[in-house]
């Protein structure tokens, strides 16, 4: 057998085929969306992914605000943030975020499963996230999935 017939592909910026995917988070728990919104973005179902490449798809999530959350977390999940002044410490639960900013739920989710680094930063770019049905990306022309259907 002639090894040399065999090379590793790597992709690159030029290279890449970035899709448009649509994911509707009506009735999806939280964390299993976020894990298969961040493999996505990371581009780990295609076949030439490369770690160090932004590989991955742009995503839309609509319906952010009909997601599922199991036990008593809407109540006992905490957001916390720093103001930078002493004693500035605030939080901020699941429900009290629903109620403000519910497309934030689903992005620090998302955040929070890619890498920390320029790379993760880049890739958070491609994730747009919306509360109702409606989003500003229908000229894209983003392929709808079913999460139920990837691992």
């Amino acid at each position: 057998m002639d090894t040399l017939s065999y090379k590793t592909i790597s992709a690159n910026k030029s290279t890449v085929d970035k899709q448009w995917l649509l994911v509707d988070a009506e009735g999806q728990a939280l964390g299993r969306l976020a894990s298969k919104v961040a493999k996505l973005l990371r581009g780990k179902h295609k076949t030439n992914y490369t770690p160090h490449v932004d590989c991955g798809d742009n995503v839309i999530v609509i319906n952010a605000e009909k997601i599922t959350l199991s036990g008593n977390k809407w109540n006992d999940k905490e957001y916390l943030r720093y103001t930078g002044y002493p004693g500035g410490q605030r939080s901020t639960s699941v429900a009290e975020l629903l109620q403000k900013h519910p497309e934030r739920i689903v992005e620090t989710s998302v955040k929070g499963m890619l890498p920390k680094n320029k790379l993760g930063a880049e890739l958070f770019r491609n994730l747009k996230v919306f509360a109702g049905q409606e989003h500003g990306h229908e000229a894209q022309k983003p392929k709808a999935i079913n999460l139920n259907d990837y691992k």
